[in-house]
């Protein structure tokens, strides 16, 4: 790994190096952004309670009420939305994505209208929530416009990451934002287990402890975001056996979902909690904070159920077994010592279905560390966490980050022979 990072800083390889720069470049602009506010409106110094996640994917632009609050999440659930309106819910989009290039250029361009949409709703939402009840109608707008334009030029920036950088802009900037929180919360742990513990030993111990187990905890990610059960496939008329032949199979990930479950299940319970913010029925206010808030048992357990339904949902929806046993069948292919067809399918489901519990154990587990520490453990400081959806999306876009250039530095080495 490290040999092949001492390749970027050989000569032929100036291109690459120009694409990293690029990249390190527009990444500071985000996160210089971060920390630039929008004019008129406070810091927001309350615990953020369900929209803690935005805020860690954001950099903390969210506490800082910066231009950049919103991030770029309002496209990652268009995107969503639209991903899942592909999987023959709606025809108009399912024939969008068979067209092709063309095809996929529509679809990108409808997720950014929508995307831009929601982030005005989003903002408006927000503005009233900064701002209260004393602001005017123009101020609303004018926070809710400055904000969605903050959303409009990260989406920019990762358009221009993506083509002139290296790896995907928009995830890049995703992991960026919670790759810069990652040393506030390990001074913060420094502060609040050596520091202000009156016994030096025990709270050196204890930030030992802590050490280890979220080096352990990134292990046991990068172990699950690389994990896949291969299914062998054999064609008619072919032989693994035969001279420099390799063996076909559809590769299935443990965790294939990713992150998807816990954004879903996110923005399920934060529907009615934003809702609580506006209604001023007492019974329903209650009703919100007993069973829908992550600090309560109920709550907690509802969330990790969301999760559950949507990661068995999504898999299924995203790979669709009659459709892979469909094409298997059309293109003479088969898994050995099963019938092609309708046994095929099920044998898929069913493989499908054991993964996935695998894979939504482990992100149950993920999702529910940080929530079970922040309220189990004697530490009070919120900003110091265990786990969480964050980790998962820093290592899924940092393994396909150097993926990719491990791609290109093999590429040039492979040109450079001729």
């Amino acid at each position: 790994m490290f040999a092949k990072f001492k390749d970027i800083f050989a000569k032929r390889n100036k291109d690459l190096r120009k694409r990293i720069l690029f990249t390190l470049g527009a990444l500071a602009i985000f996160i210089i952004g971060t920390n630039v506010k929008v004019p008129g409106v406070p810091k927001t110094t309350e615990n953020l309670g369900f929209l803690e996640l935005l805020n860690v994917i954001g950099g903390g632009a969210l506490k800082n009420s910066s231009i950049f609050a919103l991030g770029v999440m309002p496209y990652i659930s268009a995107s969503i939305v639209i991903q899942l309106l592909q999987m023959d819910i709606i025809p108009y989009f399912s024939d969008l994505a068979k067209e092709g290039y063309a095809g996929r250029r529509k679809l990108n361009r409808i997720t950014r209208y929508i995307g831009i949409f929601v982030a005005l709703i989003q903002g408006l939402a927000l503005a009233i929530s900064l701002l209260g009840g004393d602001a005017n109608t123009f101020e609303y707008i004018k926070v809710a416009v400055i904000l969605t334009a903050g959303t409009a030029f990260l989406l920019w920036i990762g358009d221009q990451v993506t083509q002139k950088g290296i790896g995907n802009g928009l995830s890049l900037i995703i992991m960026s934002g919670i790759v810069i929180s990652i040393p506030y919360m390990m001074k913060e742990a420094f502060e609040t287990f050596i520091i202000q513990n009156p016994n030096k030993f025990i709270g050196t111990i204890s930030f030992l402890v802590y050490l280890a187990v979220y080096f352990a905890i990134v292990v046991g990610v990068v172990f699950i975001s690389e994990s896949e059960r291969r299914i062998p496939i054999q064609y008619a008329n072919k032989t693994t056996s035969a001279y420099g032949a390799k063996q076909t199979y559809i590769p299935f990930k443990v965790n294939a979902a990713n992150v998807i479950p816990v954004i879903f299940a996110s923005a399920v319970l934060t529907i009615p909690q934003v809702l609580a913010r506006f209604i001023t029925n007492k019974g329903y206010q209650e009703f919100v904070s007993k069973y829908m808030t992550y600090n309560t048992t109920i709550g907690l357990i509802i969330y990790l159920l969301l999760i559950v339904i949507f990661s068995y949902v999504y898999t299924i929806l995203q790979f669709r077994p009659e459709e892979i046993s469909k094409n298997l069948q059309q293109n003479g292919g088969y898994i050995p010592g099963v019938r092609p067809g309708v046994e095929t399918k099920k044998y898929i489901t069913t493989v499908l279905l054991r993964i996935t519990t695998f894979g939504t154990l482990f992100l149950v587990v993920i999702a529910a560390l940080p929530i079970l520490f922040q309220k189990y453990s004697n530490v009070q400081n919120a900003n110091i966490s265990l786990g969480g959806t964050g980790l998962l999306i820093v290592v899924g876009v940092a393994l396909e980050t150097y993926k990719q250039i491990e791609s290109v530095l093999e590429q040039k080495e492979y040109k450079g022979r001729f």
